[in-house]
């Protein structure tokens, strides 16, 4: 009995060795996975790829396929960031009757019945196909709203911006409800009643208690939002004390936008009061002044910046620049855009910095009216201000007096100019439209490069015993040897005209709605499944916006 026990142990072990190893996948680290994910999303996604989204989307659902451990792999790549770009597909607007908004409300439907995939998303796009300055409809609202609760760990909301114009909608309470929101975009809209009050009264007390608690009560349960944007649209009203409170019942704030607000919403008293941050942007605001700037440079809340951008402020004194530079001890990226230059205050003692800082890494100053600005920007460069700055963008640079401190280039014209509308137009004569623009400054700066170059710096004469055996011209150069601040001329949007990154960059959603040379997923037609496989409805290439880069 125990030899016949015996030998049918070892007859076990003998079928078990037999047996053939798991495949390979099941025995890769979740490392491996998730680095092939990876390299996937950035061959999809990469601004020179041919593909979009919805190739990658189809992409990650064959991959879900293949087995157990890839589709654990997948779920949190394939709902961690949902982007729902453009059109619906034709067949399906017919098969559920409805013009659009079909995969809205499929992955509604999928969310809401599998709760642990709605988990996984934190970041949300949806489609954004009314025209510019339309408003949006409500029904629209309401069913982004319903896929937002359906998200109970949404961060962001990207790529859809509607205006808030005071009145109850179901989007800002169910974003209002998200507690890990970590960025938001407010733009407020015109108010008929705050309208009519103004018409009676002075400011402030437009907005009526209801409107001013209701605002509030939104940032109520925002404690990890860091990012928020504030934009004032036709007029629309937010007032000084309900600023202050909103900036101050948000714990985690540390990137701060206001632009386009009138003098009696956002001043000089409302700057000093902000809450401590990291990267400010302050644009079109009538009430902020150089003396306000200069006074909030001292303050507490300054002394943690390190991204500061001043637009269209229309700042009257370099002092107020001078010191803004000086304070801010942890300013590393520094924007002034502004048509008129900022001047030395007549009676003022001037001594060589004019400005400077110690830390400084990143400058863009584009001063549009010749002045003194770009002189005392220069003449400080050279006198050692900014002994840390490695890259200067100055797209008013008139007379190339920013050029000459940076280091030499020899090509500043893109190989893509010749595709871009200022290139048309000043081929057809229009000066006009292409005014102003990177392409402008551009083709001024290669001109000053072909000139230098045209002409002879010095000669090099080689001599023996009186003959003259060789001559070495050496042709001259724009830029100072040894300088380690670069002239750069690119703009913050790959393709733009415009140097720096500005509303229409968030809120056009205009490529989206016609898309031009868009994806239909042919780009790999030759595979052997053809066309049945690979087409889909022609998409927008879109890639989402950081809106760090703001700052």
């Amino acid at each position: 009995m125990t030899f016949s026990y015996q030998s049918t142990l070892t007859t076990q072990q003998k079928l078990r060795s037999t047996e053939p190893p798991p495949p390979v996948f099941q025995r890769l680290p979740p490392e491996i996975y998730d680095c092939i994910l990876r390299q996937l999303a950035v061959f999809h996604n990469e601004p020179s790829s041919m593909s979009c989204g919805t190739c990658h989307l189809r992409d990650l659902c064959a991959l879900a396929r293949v087995d157990r451990a890839w589709d654990r792999a997948v779920r949190p790549q394939l709902y961690g960031k949902i982007h729902i770009v453009g059109n619906d597909w034709p067949i399906h607007t017919k098969k559920f009757k409805m013009k659009s908004g079909v995969r809205l409300k499929l992955l509604r439907r999928t969310l809401r019945e599998r709760r642990a995939l709605a988990q996984h998303v934190r970041e949300l796009k949806v489609p954004r196909l009314q025209p510019e300055g339309k408003v949006i409809e409500a029904k629209t609202l309401d069913l982004v709203a319903s896929v937002v609760m359906a998200c109970p760990n949404l961060e962001k909301l990207v790529g859809f911006y509607p205006v808030y114009g005071h009145h109850f909608d179901r989007l800002t309470y169910a974003l209002s409800t998200r507690l890990n929101l970590k960025e938001h975009v407010w733009i407020i809209g015109e108010n008929p009643s705050i309208t009519e009050r103004s018409l009676k009264q002075l400011p402030p007390g437009l907005m009526d208690p209801e409107q001013a608690e209701s605002f509030l009560h939104f940032h109520d349960w925002w404690r990890s939002l860091s990012t928020l944007f504030l934009c004032s649209q036709k007029h629309g009203v937010l007032e000084r004390d309900v600023f202050v409170q909103t900036l101050h019942r948000l714990p985690a704030l540390r990137h701060l936008c206001i632009s386009h607000f009138d003098v009696d919403d956002f001043d000089d008293i409302t700057l000093q009061s902000l809450p401590p941050l990291q990267s400010l942007r302050l644009q079109d605001l009538e009430g902020v002044t150089f003396w306000g700037l200069s006074e909030f440079s001292r303050t507490k809340s300054a002394k943690g910046i390190t991204q500061l951008s001043l637009v269209n402020l229309d700042i009257t004194y370099l002092s107020a620049i001078s010191n803004l530079l000086l304070h801010l001890t942890s300013l590393r990226r520094f924007t002034l855009v502004q048509e008129s230059s900022p001047e030395v205050a007549a009676g003022d003692l001037v001594f060589q910095p004019v400005i400077a800082s110690q830390q400084l890494h990143y400058m863009h100053w584009d001063i549009l009216l010749p002045g003194s600005a770009n002189e005392n920007l220069a003449s400080s460069i050279r006198a050692g201000g900014f002994p840390s700055l490695r890259t200067l963008r100055a797209p008013s640079d008139h007379d190339g007096k920013l050029q000459m401190v940076c280091r030499p280039r020899a090509q500043v014209m893109l190989s893509s100019d010749k595709y871009s509308k200022a290139y048309r137009a000043s081929g057809e004569g229009d000066s006009s439209s292409s005014a102003n623009t990177l392409f402008t400054a551009r083709k001024l700066a290669q001109q000053r490069i072909e000139d230098a170059r045209n002409a002879v710096m010095f000669r090099v004469v080689v001599e023996e015993e009186g003959v003259v055996l060789e001559v070495f011209e050496i042709q001259g150069f724009i830029g100072t040897i040894g300088s380690r601040i670069s002239y750069n001329l690119d703009a913050d949007v790959p393709g733009k005209d415009n140097a720096l990154m500005d509303f229409p960059d968030l809120t056009n959603g205009s490529k989206e709605i016609d898309p031009r040379d868009g994806c239909t997923g042919m780009w790999n037609a030759s595979h052997h499944a053809g066309k049945k496989w690979w087409n889909h409805t022609e998409r927008y290439r879109y890639h989402p916006v950081d809106l760090h880069r703001f700052f």
